[in-house]
């Protein structure tokens, strides 16, 4: 690969990428519903297991519910907020 390649990647127009993302993906729902995004998902992990089979470790998944648990908190915070007005 060279430089110049890297450097045209990295300056490319990331504004239509995002565009086509989103085209992408609502016709992904429109067609195929929620179990679009949920395979796509399932995909991405079964790569990603294949290039690196140790993943996740204890440490991900602790990692992972942390964040889970942390979040659960601001909704269940945002929730009772809104509920207040």
């Amino acid at each position: 690969m060279e430089p110049a390649d890297l450097r045209a990647f990295a300056r490319r127009n990331r504004t239509a990428v995002e565009a086509l993302k989103r085209e992408h993906w609502a016709r992904q729902f429109q067609e195929h519903g929620g179990q679009a995004t949920l395979r796509a998902g399932h995909e991405l992990y079964e790569y990603a297991r294949r290039v690196r089979p140790d993943i996740p470790t204890e440490r991900d998944r602790a990692e992972d519910l942390a964040h889970h648990i942390a979040l659960k908190r601001l909704l269940d915070r945002a929730s009772r907020a809104l509920a207040v007005r």
